[in-house]
Formats: C-alpha cells, sequence, structure tokens
C-alpha cells in the first residue's frame, strides 16, 4: 500500500504537462471532421425524405379531375423550398392531363453539387432522385 501513496516529485510532474495539449491536437481534427460529416449526411437525407414526400403530395394533386401539372411542379417546389433544396427540376408524366389519364408519375431530381456543404467537391455528377406513380381518380 506504500507504493500507492508515493509522492510524486515535482520535476516529475512537469514532465507530462504538454500531454494533454498533443492529445488534444490530434482527436480535435478527427472529431471535427466526423460531426462535418454527420451534418452533411443529415442535411441530404432530410432534403431526400423531402424529396420523396414532396413527389408523393405533387401526384396526388394530379391525380384528381381538373388538376394541372403547373399545380403539382407548385405544390412539389412549395415542399422543397422548405428545406432550401437548390435546383431542384420537377416532371410530371403525362405533361398534359386528359380525363383519359390513367397513371400520374412525378419526378423530382436535385443536383448533389448544389445542396451540399462539404460534398460538391466529390459528388459534382451525382443526383438524388425521387419518385411517385399514383393511378387517378377519373372517370371513363
Amino acid at each position: 500500500m506504500r507504493h500507492l501513496l508515493r509522492k510524486v516529485h515535482p520535476l516529475q510532474r512537469n514532465q507530462r504537462t504538454g500531454v494533454t495539449s498533443v492529445e488534444f491536437a490530434v482527436v480535435l481534427p478527427t472529431f471535427l471532421l466526423l460531426l462535418a460529416v454527420a451534418f452533411e449526411f443529415g442535411r441530404l437525407n432530410i432534403i431526400h425524405h423531402t424529396a420523396d414526400n414532396a413527389a408523393y403530395e405533387a401526384a396526388r394533386m394530379v391525380m384528381v379531375p381538373g388538376a394541372t401539372s403547373a399545380e403539382a411542379v407548385a405544390k412539389a417546389a412549395n415542399l422543397l423550398k422548405i428545406v432550401s433544396a437548390r435546383g431542384a427540376k420537377v416532371t410530371v408524366n403525362p405533361a398534359v392531363l386528359i380525363p383519359e389519364t390513367e397513371e400520374v408519375i412525378v419526378s423530382i431530381d436535385i443536383p448533389m453539387s448544389q445542396n451540399g456543404w462539404f460534398l460538391p467537391r466529390f459528388s459534382t455528377t451525382k443526383t438524388m432522385h425521387s419518385q411517385s406513380r399514383l393511378q387517378t381518380e377519373r372517370t371513363q
């Protein structure tokens, strides 16, 4: 037990003063990188899920009689504006809805190069794609 209660000499204590600073300098950049990656992927995940929801809501809007594809594009754009998705391209197929239309497909393409904070350097050609396909409620 005596060796556990041994006093440390003052010169030995001063030899370890920089260890904490060195450990902090080594760990901090790695921690900040992991934190930045977590924020980046979290934000892109939110944008992707919002695009999925926007495609579905836009398709629901145009599946009823009397709706136009311009209304679907406006609905999707309003939902994507909530998360500040930039450069989104909304496509409604068929572009002109007639009473005989049986199916509506709304596609949304969002370029990652315009919506990332750190990833645009690595993903300039990547695009997030969301699509919703619904049967129309038009009478024959």
